[in-house]
């Protein structure tokens, strides 16, 4: 399940370009957000919770580099620790720390995206449904949508948790929540920040959109149709590709 942090080629960047042609030429019915590094800046918290307490207190003798399990459910990165490495703690101790960090950071410290109660009243308006697609359970969901007043403004929110199969970079996910909306993968936009979220998408044929975010580093990007790089980017491509 790992992927390698590579820099986008300039092969890679001419068969984004050729997929943006085909894209342009359809429009999407939904979009599909990513909540950790889209909806909310977490990434960096997480990045830095897994770097420096999580992985190291779970396999203290493996130098495991963390977009390995970025995108992950938070569950599954204990089986997948356990099965490739096996885990120096408990479940449970492993569960109260991720529990506890999740509370605090979701209730205190991070941020919304910039402009997202405007691109979704504007999705609204425009008749295109929308959906929160998360790794996260839906109780730290609900950290979120009840702080930032986001309760009402998705159709659907999705978490791993809802379906018995693979996380990210699984595709499962992302076909689960566009039956739930009732829109075929290939008319949806998926916003995503992480590689195995970036290659979940890709792998369930929706339209992909990279947000890159500093936490992620050097990835590669070459699964996603679009890259932006600001909440204004972000806007931009989602509302022409629902134009």
């Amino acid at each position: 399940m790992y992927m390698d942090e590579t820099v986008t080629t300039a092969s890679e960047t001419a068969e984004t370009t050729d997929r943006q042609t085909d894209t342009q030429s359809e429009t999407a019915d939904a979009v599909l957000f990513d909540m950790d590094g889209v909806i909310v800046n977490s990434e960096d918290y997480w990045v830095e919770f897994e770097r420096e307490e999580i992985l190291p207190a779970a396999v203290p003798d493996e130098d495991i580099d963390v977009a390995e399990v970025t995108g992950m459910n938070y569950r599954e990165i204990y089986d997948y620790l356990d099965d490739e490495y096996g885990t120096a703690i408990s479940r449970e101790e492993y569960t109260d720390r991720f529990t506890e960090a999740a509370e605090e950071l979701y209730t205190e410290r991070v941020e919304l995206l910039e402009g997202l109660h405007d691109l979704l009243a504007e999705l609204d308006a425009r008749g295109i449904e929308t959906a929160i697609v998360s790794s996260s359970p839906h109780e730290w969901i609900g950290w979120v949508t009840d702080r930032f007043d986001l309760e009402d403004s998705f159709d659907e929110i999705v978490s791993a948790d809802d379906i018995d199969a693979a996380s990210k970079p699984e595709p499962d996910v992302f076909e689960y929540a566009a039956d739930e909306i009732g829109v075929p993968p290939e008319k949806c936009v998926v916003v995503e920040d992480s590689a195995n979220g970036i290659e979940a998408a890709h792998r369930a044929e929706t339209v992909v959109i990279a947000y890159r975010i500093d936490a992620h580093g050097d990835i590669d990007y070459s699964p996603a149709d679009w890259v932006a790089d600001s909440p204004t980017e972000v806007r931009e491509i989602v509302l022409d590709l629902v134009d």
